[in-house]
């Protein structure tokens, strides 16, 4: 998926990297970083985004398994590029 012309680089990172391992029917994210802002993690430049993804890989799988495959698909952007996220992740069944 491209990125808009005002959408922050880091949210198209964040979507090219989960549409990449994940195959998500359907993607949302909410860069809530401006609201953020003065907070520890802001100053250091990491953003704070909500996730809301549905995929068929998370059928079968529990609540912490389902996080950890987000996690594992952000890798080391978790490290810097995202300081805080929100995840609600959903098998197509759930949406």
């Amino acid at each position: 998926m491209s990125q808009t012309a005002t959408e922050d680089p880091r949210v198209g990172m964040i979507r090219e990297r989960l549409t990449q391992a994940l195959r998500p029917e359907r993607l949302e994210i909410v860069d809530e970083t401006a609201r953020h802002a003065g907070h520890e993690g802001a100053r250091a430049g990491g953003g704070h985004y909500i996730v809301t993804i549905v995929s068929p890989l998370f059928e079968g799988k529990r609540l912490i398994e389902r996080h950890r495959m987000v996690y594992d698909a952000l890798g080391e952007a978790m490290q810097k590029e995202i300081h805080a996220l929100s995840i609600k992740a959903l098998a197509p069944g759930e949406a």
